[in-house]
């Protein structure tokens, strides 16, 4: 199939696209919706790009990617795309022969089904949502967190110097059980993401934004084999070697010094997690999860307000901002 079938192809399947449908650029991550469609180009508009977001894509660009795409090898490698014209490859893909493999970086002819960059619009995840069943995961973050909305629901926790003590152990514990058993999730979503995502090339979704980045971690090799390196380069082994804290606190054992001569000792305060009461927290889950299964009429449409309103709570909290700082933690959960 030449060209000018190709592209009457894609005229086609322009037209019948729904005029609220949103398509993604593969390398940006841009979004944008089709707002005419001529024989001689395709007028796009960006969402969030408050200067010219309307844009024309000539037909002359659409062939030059055609013939990139049906001479190469496999695929046509995105990352050689001009400047800003990652929407021709994102308009290609509903072709039904082209595919953008984001895996590989590349838009490739395929002779079978292919998916396209049409991302769903927010109206009709919102359907989605609605209509599909929810089900309850085997999950102990998912347990922990119901509790955790639960006692937050039922606490005052813009002012927490007047809850009971009681209150604040029973806050303290679930952000705790929350926290580590989020993490632990945390690091095996971000294990099968590590396979999906390109270095330094974001990837959104609806309550943020990822990607792929890496870290040089330095271990210093056997202790002598390093002196000898320096020692070698004309560096004397006085000038590396550094004072060790577990031979210093031999030392005071045999010797009478005390530990403020050779330390600098800050003393800090700290709450510690001593102990989970695990049959409590089940009793009061199963009570939550028999208080939503039995929800019914009036109820239940209460319920569902309450579950909306939380979830547009959380969509504000979790809004992706640019320029996210990273937090180190400083204190580790036992």
């Amino acid at each position: 199939m030449g060209f000018t079938a190709s592209w009457h192809t894609l005229i086609t399947e322009l037209e019948e696209l729904p005029e609220e449908a949103t398509l993604v650029t593969p390398l940006s991550h841009d979004q944008f919706t089709i707002r005419d469609v001529q024989d001689q180009r395709v007028v796009i508009q960006f969402q969030d790009r408050d200067i010219d977001p309307n844009q024309p894509l000539q037909r002359e660009q659409f062939e030059t990617l055609y013939e990139r795409i049906t001479d190469a090898h496999g695929g046509f490698e995105l990352d050689r795309l001009p400047p800003d014209a990652d929407a021709y490859p994102a308009v290609w893909s509903l072709h039904p022969r082209f595919e953008i493999d984001e895996e590989q970086g590349e838009i490739v002819e395929r002779d079978g089904p292919t998916s396209s960059q049409v991302i769903e619009t927010s109206s009709g995840s919102q359907e989605d949502l609605s209509e599909a069943e929810r089900t309850e995961p085997d999950l102990a973050v998912y347990a922990d967190a119901l509790l955790l909305i639960d006692a937050l629901e039922r606490h005052d926790v813009e002012y927490l110097e007047g809850l009971e003590t009681e209150g604040l152990v029973n806050l303290y514990t679930l952000l705790s059980d929350v926290q580590r058993n989020a993490n632990e999730l945390r690091q095996e979503v971000r294990s099968v993401l590590l396979t999906r995502l390109h270095h330094d090339q974001p990837v959104a979704g609806q309550y943020g934004s990822v990607q792929r980045t890496s870290r040089r971690n330095r271990t210093l090799k056997d202790e002598e084999q390093v002196l000898e390196v320096l020692e070698d380069a004309g560096i004397d082994r006085e000038r590396v070697t550094s004072v060790d804290s577990s031979k210093v606190d031999e030392a005071l054992e045999v010797i009478e010094v005390s530990e403020s001569e050779v330390y600098d000792i800050e003393q800090s305060e700290y709450v510690r997690k001593a102990e989970v009461h695990d049959e409590q927290k089940e009793t009061r889950l199963q009570g939550l999860k028999d208080q939503l299964a039995a929800a019914e009429g009036e109820e239940a449409d209460e319920l569902r307000e309450e579950v909306e309103e939380l979830e547009a709570r959380i969509e504000e909290l979790t809004e992706f901002k640019s320029g996210t700082a990273f937090h180190t933690q400083s204190e580790a959960d036992p």
